[in-house]
């Protein structure tokens, strides 16, 4: 995560959010099309994402909210 300029990689951040338990599952699933973010399908897993983004994998929506972490 770069504090920063606020921003988070796609892989880091669903392994922060406990949606994988590494980084490694991570990548696969958004490799395979597995993950979208705000709304459309992400298969790059350094994608930095911004405070406000939705990261959507199968039933389940993260909002992006660096207050959080």
């Amino acid at each position: 995560m770069d504090t920063s300029n606020n921003t988070i990689q796609l892989d880091q951040f669903l392994k922060l959010m406990g949606v994988t338990p590494t980084g490694g599952q991570a990548k696969l699933m958004i490799q395979g099309g597995n993950v979208k973010v705000n709304g459309s399908v992400e298969t790059r897993r350094r994608r930095q994402l911004v405070s406000g983004d939705e990261v959507t994998v199968g039933e389940q929506t993260l909002k992006v909210d660096f207050k959080n972490f």
